[in-house]
């Protein structure tokens, strides 16, 4: 598909001009700067063209858990929210922790992804073999949960924690709660409130203490080991004080939910904003938001996670954790713009630039001539409200239902092909799997 551009509000490299942006063959072809400089109607009437946003933790679900949703359904979600890349967690069914099954799931996906792709490695507490042989440039690194996972994925032995970031090749991201810290803080909530405490004790149960003892160990073994290490969805200001700015070496990612959400949203939304870590105090919100602009957190994810709503009955034990999140991301991150929390040209670097520096992911995430096409147009001034009705997702639902927003994804390109018109998307339309050239090791 041979495309262009003219006169839109181009977003990218921490710069905004209006320009025009030609598409041939998959491909950016040129880039033009207009000279004509951005006075305030042009951004009420012009769209804004920014680069696909790389979404560098979700949760497709697929295989095995397909109950709940699937590549087919969740990249429908990403494309109609202006994501034109995932990249896709291991604790599915079965595991992915072997190198046989990493391959199925890239087979599966270029039969069903809508969007471009990678898939995570599982560390296990025995997979040091496959962690040791993975292809770097076939996946943007290996998971490991240091805490609070299910099935065979908690590695908990230092052992197999020590080996792991000492011989992984390529970038280690880490879920980090501590689990003895956990099962303590549930046993006490149980004796206080029962069985199945109410969620609003959720994040006295996964407390700030059971997060940074897990990220502090992370960075101290990067640190010791050299490891490339990436800390999935930071939710306390104490964690972030292990963090530098702008450091190649060790980065953070905050997490759409826990920018948005307090714990006095549980009175209302409950179960539906119940996720692992779980979301805290206004105050580390308002440190994550800070952290946003001072170069400690380095992407902007969603950890989105669907299930059905059956699933999230209950309370601290019998609801899971999770909730959906890619098809909202990008409007959400730009009420934030809106509130003042970062500039759009911060967002774009935080939700598509950074997120392909950081896994080096091949020619995607600037508009650059010569880059894939995987571009997004949206505008501002363009209410609409989240409803069961535009729910993309198989799990059927948001905890953003009746949030209003005010800037609409119009079109979503993925490798130069429209594959989301604003109003429905192409399923004709596959993605591609990302290439990857991460710096690894220090």
């Amino acid at each position: 598909m041979n495309c262009e551009f003219k006169d839109v509000i181009i977003v990218n490299e921490g710069e905004q001009f209006i320009g025009s942006v030609c598409i041939e063959d998959g491909f950016i072809t040129k880039v033009t700067k207009s000279s004509s400089s951005i006075c305030e109607s042009d951004k009420d009437n012009l769209p804004f063209l920014l680069p696909g946003v790389i979404d560098d933790h979700v949760h497709m679900r697929d295989p095995g858990l397909t109950h709940k949703a699937d590549m087919d359904t969740e990249t429908r979600a990403a494309a109609s929210g202006g994501v034109t890349t995932v990249l896709d967690m291991p604790n599915v069914s079965p595991q992915t922790t072997t190198l046989p099954l990493l391959e199925e799931r890239y087979m599966i996906a270029a039969q069903k992804c809508h969007v471009n792709y990678g898939f995570f490695l599982g560390a296990t507490n025995d997979n040091l073999q496959e962690i040791s042989n993975v292809d770097v440039h076939r996946v943007p690194g290996v998971k490991l949960f240091m805490g609070s996972s299910t099935g065979n994925m908690l590695v908990d032995k230092e052992e197999a924690l020590r080996g792991i970031f000492r011989q992984c090749p390529t970038l280690l991201m880490t879920h980090c709660e501590d689990t003895n810290r956990i099962n303590q803080r549930m046993a006490e909530a149980k004796a206080l409130y029962g069985n199945d405490p109410d969620v609003i004790h959720h994040p006295e149960i996964r407390d700030a203490e059971a997060c940074y003892q897990s990220t502090a160990l992370a960075v101290q073994l990067a640190k010791e080991t050299g490891a490339r290490l990436h800390v999935a969805h930071l939710t306390t200001a104490r964690e972030l004080d292990l963090f530098s700015p702008n450091d190649k070496q060790i980065t953070a990612e905050a997490c759409v939910a826990h920018l948005l959400f307090t714990d006095q949203d549980y009175a209302t939304l409950g179960t539906h904003i119940k996720c692992n870590p779980a979301v805290k105090s206004k105050e580390d919100r308002q440190a994550l938001r800070q952290a946003l602009t001072d170069g400690r957190i380095t992407v902007i994810g969603t950890d989105h996670a669907p299930h059905l709503l059956s699933e999230k009955e209950g309370g601290c034990c019998k609801a899971v954790s999770g909730m959906p999140m890619v098809q909202f991301s990008l409007p959400a991150m730009l009420s934030l713009v809106d509130e003042g929390v970062l500039s759009i040209e911060r967002m774009v670097e935080l939700m598509c630039h950074n997120p392909a520096r950081l896994f080096g992911i091949e020619r995607r995430g600037f508009i650059r001539e010569g880059y894939h096409a995987d571009l997004v147009l949206i505008r501002a001034n363009s209410p609409w409200q989240v409803n069961k009705d535009i729910i993309q997702s198989r799990c059927g639902w948001s905890p953003l239902e009746g949030k209003t927003f005010r800037w609409r994804v119009e079109r979503t390109y993925v490798n130069g092909q429209l594959v989301w018109d604003g109003e429905q998307i192409y399923p004709a339309v596959l993605g591609q799997a990302a290439k990857f050239n991460t710096l690894t090791r220090f």
